[in-house]
């Protein structure tokens, strides 16, 4: 029987660690002019994801330069983001002098390369032909999570034959506990413990409200710096995945 990592965890703490599934995004679509075509059929467009507040997560298309400034949607979701304009890892390229379908993917990070949790995301479109005084806009919501999901909205806001595929990585493995195998001691502690196990490839902590705080392959941990609480230390190892609950006194 195969049980996700993270819904054990969810299930043994209370529900404090957000999944975070690894996975591809791939996006396709053809765009078309406007109904104002200044320049047509020369365009520049943008593609982006946004979280279920509308927070820039990451840009994965920006085929414009000089005239980037035009794609006013695009431009103020990354200026509130603090990164006007960021491109990194995007596809990325010069005001396209015709239409045509446009690709992309999406790895499942944000803007600054860690790996987002999963839920529900929307995937933003904009294009202009005339100096962003009109804009084709489109939104499409997906949800990133452990299971696999197509989406092929019809043509909309000029652009047309869309396909949108989250594909997760599967992280499932047949058994994950709890194990009494590998001791963490002292526990409770004030301040060093020792995870002891042979074959501990990986340790990373979280706090409980789910936020990674430290990666090692040390299995002395220093936690005098840390404040009061309950930790939890995610253990891999050459024969799974193992959970272990720390507490700092």
């Amino acid at each position: 029987m195969k049980i996700w990592i993270f819904t054990l965890v969810f299930a043994s703490l209370f529900g404090v660690i957000k999944a975070q599934t690894s996975g591809t995004l791939t996006v396709s679509a053809t765009t078309s002019k406007t109904t104002t075509p200044t320049y047509s059929p020369k365009n520049i467009v943008a593609i982006w994801i946004v979280d279920s507040n509308g927070k820039f997560v990451k840009t994965l298309l920006a085929l414009a330069d000089e005239r980037k400034q035009y794609l006013v949607n695009w431009k103020t979701v990354t200026t509130v983001a603090g990164s006007a304009y960021n491109k990194l890892d995007a596809v990325t390229g010069a005001t396209q002098n015709s239409h045509a379908t446009r690709t992309c993917s999406w790895n499942g990070k944000d803007k600054s390369s860690a790996l987002v949790a999963d839920g529900t995301y929307t995937l933003k479109m904009e294009l202009t032909d005339n100096d962003g005084v009109k804009q084709n806009l489109a939104s499409f919501t997906f949800t990133k999570g452990t299971a696999e999901q197509t989406l092929t909205p019809a043509t909309t806001s000029g652009f047309s034959n869309i396909s949108i595929k989250w594909t997760p990585v599967n992280t499932a493995i047949d058994e994950v506990k709890l194990s009494d195998q590998y001791n963490i001691y002292p526990n409770p502690t004030h301040s060093t413990v020792y995870v002891n196990g042979f074959d501990i490839e990986e340790i990373e902590l979280f706090t409980l409200n789910g936020k990674s705080i430290l990666t090692t392959n040390n299995q002395n941990l220093d936690l005098s710096s840390l404040p009061k609480g309950i930790y939890l230390a995610k253990l891999t190892t050459k024969t799974g995945i193992f959970m272990k609950k720390i507490e700092k006194n």
